[in-house]
C-alpha cells in the first residue's frame, strides 16, 4: 500500500501507541483487500457495544493517547439511571457503562449513543467518503444518502475515526456500488412492516449480492431504516438500490452500471409470510412488548401513543430511541400517554444489552426480526408481528 507521509508517521509511532495500533490495522485490512491506498474520511459512526471486546480495545487506544480526528457518533449501550429505576442492575454492568463512557469520552468522541445517527445528528451527503460500523446505519448511508462505506466493524470505523483515514477498497469505488440481482417485488408492501420481513428474507434468495428492488413506490424513511437493517442482519448486505428511488439507480442502465443483471428472483407475499412464519414464536400469551431496533424514530412514537391513548397495557411495554426523539416525546406528550397506559421509553439504550435480564426467559413480542435475533443468545423469545397488531397484543396481554 502507498502511505502519504503523514500517514507513515503514524504507523511508526511518531503520534503514539494509540493511533500506530489504529494504523496497523488499517493497513492490515487494506492488504487484505489489495486496496492500493488510504482516502480520508469526512465523518464516522462507531457500533460501541458495551461489551468486553470493545471496552477491551476502546481502552487500549485511549491508553496509548489515541484522538480521534474524525469525531465519531457512537451507538447505545444503555442508560444507567434509567435502568437502576426499572430492575436491579448488578455491579458488573454498572462498572462496563461507566468504562465504556470514560474510554469513548477520551478518545474524544460524541456521545449520542443512537444507533441511527443517520436520521439527526451525523447525515453525509451523496459520494462522500465515510467510515460506518452498525447494521442499519452501513444500508441507510451507502443506498439512500449515496454516501460511500464499507461495512465496517466498530474497531476498523474507531480505527479511522482515530487516523482520519480508510482503505480505499470495496463500496468507496463505483464499480464496486453497481447492482448485481434484480429484485421483482410482487408483494404487497402496504406498510413498513412489509420492508422488514422484505430485507430479513431476501438474502435467502440472492446471498450477499447487491440488489436492484423494483417494484417499490415511495418508501418511508421507516421502511427505508428497517429494510437495510433486517438485510444486514438476515444476510451480509450493506447497500442496497431501489429503481426509480435511491440515488444511484434511477434507471435500470445507471442502477446496473450498463451491465446486465447477473442474475433475477421474484419475491412474493408467500414468502415473506413463509419468513415470518419461521422466525417468530408461536402466538399466545405474551409477557412484554419491545420497540427499537433500530432506534424508533418520533413518527412510530407516535403511533403507539395513539394507540394506548386512554388505555391500560396488560404487559410491560418499552420503546428504545434517541435522547433527541425522547425529548421529542416529552414535549409532544407521547411521554405521558404512553406512560399512563404503563408503558416507557428509553433512550441511549439497545437491545444486545446485559440491562434487560429481568425480561430474559420471557416472552415478548417486537415489529423487529433483528430485536428477536439478538435475544435468541439471551434466552427471549419473540412473536414478531407489525407495529399495530403488536400494540394492541400488548393492551391484551396475548397475540
Amino acid at each position: 500500500m502507498y502511505l502519504t507521509e503523514e500517514e507513515q508517521r503514524m504507523l511508526n509511532g511518531d503520534y503514539g501507541q494509540g493511533t500506530q495500533l489504529a494504523m496497523e490495522i488499517l493497513a492490515a485490512i487494506g492488504e487484505a483487500y489489495d486496496a492500493p491506498k488510504m482516502v480520508p474520511v469526512t465523518r464516522t459512526h462507531v457500533a460501541l457495544s458495551n461489551q468486553e471486546a470493545d471496552l477491551w480495545f476502546a481502552e487500549k487506544l485511549a491508553n496509548g493517547g489515541a484522538k480521534c480526528r474524525v469525531r465519531p457518533t457512537v451507538n447505545p449501550s444503555f442508560n444507567l439511571k434509567q435502568f437502576q429505576e426499572i430492575t436491579t442492575v448488578e455491579k458488573e454492568d454498572e462498572e462496563t457503562v461507566m468504562r465504556t463512557h470514560a474510554a469513548y469520552n477520551k478518545l474524544g468522541a460524541i456521545m449520542t449513543y443512537d444507533c441511527t445517527p443517520y436520521l439527526e445528528k451525523n447525515v453525509p451527503r451523496f459520494g462522500e467518503i465515510i467510515s460506518f460500523s452498525e447494521s442499519s446505519a452501513t444500508p441507510f448511508v451507502n443506498s439512500v444518502y449515496g454516501a460511500r462505506t464499507n461495512r465496517e466493524s466498530a474497531q476498523s470505523a474507531l480505527c479511522s475515526a482515530v487516523t482520519g483515514v480508510t482503505p480505499y477498497y470495496g463500496y468507496l469505488l463505483k464499480e464496486n456500488r453497481a447492482g448485481q440481482v434484480l429484485v421483482h417485488v410482487e408483494a404487497d408492501m402496504e406498510d413498513d412492516f412489509a420492508y422488514q420481513m422484505l430485507g430479513y428474507f431476501a438474502p435467502k434468495k440472492i446471498g450477499f449480492d447487491i440488489p436492484v428492488f423494483e417494484g417499490l413506490k415511495n418508501p418511508s424513511k421507516e421502511a427505508l431504516m428497517n429494510l437495510g437493517a433486517q438485510l444486514n442482519t438476515g444476510g451480509n448486505v450493506a447497500l442496497y438500490h431501489i429503481l426509480g428511488f435511491t440515488p444511484e439507480a434511477l434507471t435500470m442502465e445507471e442502477a446496473f452500471q450498463g451491465k446486465a443483471p447477473q442474475h433475477e428472483v421474484v419475491i412474493t407475499d408467500d414468502d415473506l409470510k413463509a419468513m415470518r412464519e419461521e422466525i417468530s414464536d408461536k402466538k399466545g400469551k405474551i409477557d412484554f412488548a419491545l420497540y427499537g431496533c433500530p432506534h424508533f424514530t418520533i413518527d412510530q412514537v407516535s403511533t403507539v401513543a395513539d394507540l394506548v391513548n386512554g388505555k391500560k397495557l396488560a404487559v410491560p411495554l418499552f420503546i428504545m430511541t434517541s435522547s433527541l426523539t425522547r425529548s421529542l416525546a416529552q414535549k409532544m406528550g407521547y411521554m405521558d400517554i404512553i406512560r399512563a397506559a404503563g408503558g416507557e421509553i428509553v433512550e441511549d439504550t439497545c437491545m444486545d444489552q446485559p440491562c434487560w435480564k429481568f425480561l430474559y426467559g420471557k416472552k415478548g413480542i417486537t415489529d423487529s426480526p433483528k430485536c428477536a435475533y439478538y435475544t435468541k443468545r439471551r434466552d427471549m423469545q419473540f412473536v414478531i408481528a407489525p407495529l399495530k397488531d403488536s400494540v394492541i397484543a400488548a393492551l391484551k396481554g396475548e397475540y
